[in-house]
């Protein structure tokens, strides 16, 4: 009876534990391109693909960016994907960020939030994300199921793709 209550215990810790980590993350605000403070987009309701640049090392996966734009291998209606420059951590000035990231979103018409203050990587607990392309992948639970920071290898493609058509 002891060894059941203890896991009983255990288990109802994890679930609190994650119902109130969805909860933190949930409560993430991000600024828009155009200036105006919005939630994370879909939280809850779709799997997220989220890319969290440091605008300094832009073009750190960017072949694997265009990949997935051209080969449609993310694309779901159950998956919502899109962007976030760490703004915080770049030395370029802010406007001129946005400035460019506002004429790349008219080509493909992908979503771009900024994180001025490291908001994101703080309530979400990514660590140091300076100089870094970050790809995460967050369930509609909230449970955050891929973090990879800097260049992609191989593998992580490979694994980041298996992640991806579980969650189709």
């Amino acid at each position: 009876m002891k060894k059941f209550s203890k896991w009983l215990f255990l288990a109802m810790s994890v679930l609190f534990g994650v119902e109130a980590m969805a909860q933190q993350l949930a409560e993430v605000q991000l600024k828009a391109l155009s200036g105006e403070m919005v939630p994370v987009p879909e939280f809850g309701k779709k799997h997220l693909l989220i890319f969290y640049v440091d605008p300094d090392r832009h073009k750190q996966n960017e072949a694997f960016t265009y990949e997935l734009e051209e080969n449609h291998r993310a694309e779901s209606p159950n998956i919502e994907a899109f962007g976030v420059l760490n703004l915080k951590d770049t030395f370029l000035p802010n406007a001129l960020v946005r400035s460019l990231a506002k004429k790349r979103t008219e080509k493909n018409g992908a979503l771009v939030l900024a994180d001025e203050d490291r908001t994101l990587a703080t309530k979400w607990g990514l660590g140091d994300c300076n100089n870094q392309f970050v790809l995460i992948f967050v369930s509609n639970k909230g449970e955050l199921v891929f973090l990879r920071k800097g260049e992609l290898s191989e593998q992580d493609k490979e694994e980041f793709y298996k992640v991806i058509e579980q969650y189709k």
